[in-house]
């Protein structure tokens, strides 16, 4: 990382200016990256806000393009904001704004998320509560104006993401419960002691119009929207293709990876298997990943009761690997040193990471969204998760480029990067994790290899359900209902999971795949580094990779592979 400023060019002040306004159309863009100014708002979802938003990509995309870069530095940001804002504009050109609705990311979800990230520990902060729930009625009034313009356009989301986004919003509200037990009523009981009366009774007020807000909206998805939603859950070759590249940051041969994701599957089984056998003593044999799971769920030793143990495991298992990994593998800045393991308030499923604030005031976040009823976890199956999530996972990568102030403006440190670009990464992290030796159990790395058996179906599983590809064993094309029970077939998971899992993949396509995808492309470009060294004579340091590699922030996964191979 720089020690000495570099001076900022115009394509870093068109890059800062697009952060600027990114946060003036979505607030809660603010929020995740630390400007508190923005806490008070919500974004504009009507027809008239995106838009307005398309109009703002286009005069950036315009003033990009008429400016040469200066330096490498500059080069990767023009390259990587202009491909972007070219595919943005195309997909709100094609309407998917129309029916941006899934079970896990759409505005249903990002409205109530955002308020996990607020500050709530002075009066000021409390206010910016009040005013962002004050503006809940509107953003879903906007929001439904929007997905009532993709009726009249046949631009609906499936059936099954209509109902369970209906549901979640139903629980958000607190429909059939006793009053104040809402997430939003709940919300505002974490007031601190001290604040104004006045300020107590608006808090109250506001969380029961948002409440209701999101009960009305709940019935909107049933009237309105249900009715008119499609049972097909497929995207389609073209839709399809668009929302792969919008999470890879490239574009793959979907043919070529769905038979890849096939390859890579059976040898994730095989993988699997021979470990299985290592753990119980015995020769591989047909159900011996069963017997291994059983005979693991019966190790008290590897078992944790409550959240407040897994929390508790979490915390230590990354405050370890901070410190064992900042000594020996890499440069890790005192910034980010400090991880926090949290319980979501959701229990919606999910494992995820928030990125710390740009003046790291909040730091970086490993969340835990447990499903209702699920109280028992086994270390075995999640110590890599916390890699994933954690170091030298998401908040190695992630962090690493907030800190890299004195060389990235603030859209590469803070925004840029792709799905396929960070989540390949904590994939690559996990293996690297086994080679570094923190998986020599033979139990974790069977719980690692378990959670790459399921990326690698994942790609299957959504290349074929949305492309309508034959099914791997034949029998017929994918459909919503075959990916229910071939996802039962390839993980570990109760049902709980397997639905959620499985509804998130139907309702966000192309996100999936760009894990184990992503990871494909990393490894490749580690043995491209590995090879030119020993071509050229030079001795490989994979330390030198990472450091180069992270150096760049988060880019599109094309962006990446030519800033690596020398070609910007």
């Amino acid at each position: 990382m720089s020690e000495t400023a570099r001076a900022q060019t115009a394509i870093d002040a068109i890059a800062e200016q697009w952060v600027e306004t990114l946060v003036e159309h979505d607030p809660t863009t603010g929020t995740y990256i630390g400007r508190w100014e923005a806490d008070a708002f919500l974004p504009d979802y009507s027809p008239e806000g995106a838009a307005a938003f398309l109009d703002a990509q286009r005069e950036t995309l315009s003033a990009l393009r008429a400016e040469q870069p200066v330096d490498a530095v500059d080069r990767v940001t023009k390259a990587d904001l202009s491909a972007e804002l070219e595919l943005s504009i195309a997909e709100g050109e094609a309407g998917e704004h129309l029916r941006d609705l899934n079970v896990i990311e759409s505005p249903s979800q990002g409205i109530r998320d955002i308020f996990d990230l607020m500050a709530t520990e002075t009066p000021e902060q409390w206010e910016a509560v009040r005013e962002r729930l004050r503006s809940i009625p509107e953003a879903l009034a906007g929001y439904q104006e929007t997905l009532r313009e993709g009726v009249r356009q046949e631009q609906v989301a499936a059936i099954r993401q209509v109902t369970e986004v209906a549901a979640q919003a139903h629980r958000t509200a607190g429909t059939g419960l006793e009053a104040g037990e809402g997430f939003f009523a709940q919300f505002v009981t974490k007031q601190p002691k001290g604040l104004a009366d006045d300020l107590q009774v608006e808090l109250g007020e506001a969380a029961c119009a948002a409440s209701a807000a999101y009960m009305q909206f709940a019935e909107f998805l049933e009237t309105e929207i249900a009715p008119k939603a499609p049972s097909e859950d497929a995207f389609g070759r073209e839709r399809y293709e668009r929302a792969s590249e919008s999470f890879l940051g490239a574009r793959v041969d979907l043919d070529e990876t769905y038979e890849w994701g096939i390859e890579e599957l059976a040898r994730m089984r095989d993988e699997q298997e021979r470990i299985a056998a290592e753990i119980l003593g015995t020769s591989v044999h047909p159900g011996i990943v069963q017997e291994a799971i059983a005979h693991l769920e019966q190790d008290a030793q590897r078992k944790l009761h409550g959240t407040d143990a897994l929390k508790a495991w979490m915390q230590e298992t990354s405050d370890r690997a901070v410190r064992e990994l900042g000594e020996t593998q890499f440069d890790i800045p005192e910034e980010i040193r400090t991880l926090e393991c949290m319980i979501a308030p959701t229990q919606e499923g999910g494992i995820y990471y928030t990125g710390p604030s740009d003046d790291f005031s909040r730091p970086g976040r490993m969340w835990w969204s447990v499903p209702q009823g699920v109280t028992e976890f086994d270390t075995w199956r999640e110590l890599t998760t916390v890699y994933h999530e954690g170091v030298p996972g998401h908040h190695l990568q992630i962090g690493q480029a907030v800190v890299n102030r004195g060389t990235l403006n603030e859209w590469r440190r803070q925004l840029a990067g792709t799905s396929g670009h960070a989540e390949g990464w904590a994939l690559y992290a996990e293996r690297l994790m086994e080679e570094l030796g923190y998986l020599d159990d033979p139990a974790d790395r069977f719980g690692m290899l378990d959670g790459q058996r399921m990326r690698a179906a994942r790609v299957v599983l959504d290349i074929g359900v949305h492309l309508g590809k034959q099914r791997p064993e034949g029998g017929g094309v994918w459909d919503g209902d075959y990916a229910f029970s071939f996802m039962r077939d390839n993980v570990n998971m109760n049902d709980g999971f397997v639905r959620f899992e499985v509804l998130r993949y139907l309702g966000w396509g192309g996100q999936a795949p760009s894990y184990k995808v992503g990871q494909r492309i990393w490894e490749e470009l580690r043995d491209e580094a590995r090879t030119r060294a020993e071509r050229s004579g030079r001795d490989f340091d994979v330390r030198d990779f990472h450091r180069d590699a992270l150096a760049l922030g988060g880019v599109r996964l094309d962006t990446l592979q030519q800033a690596l191979r020398g070609e910007l």
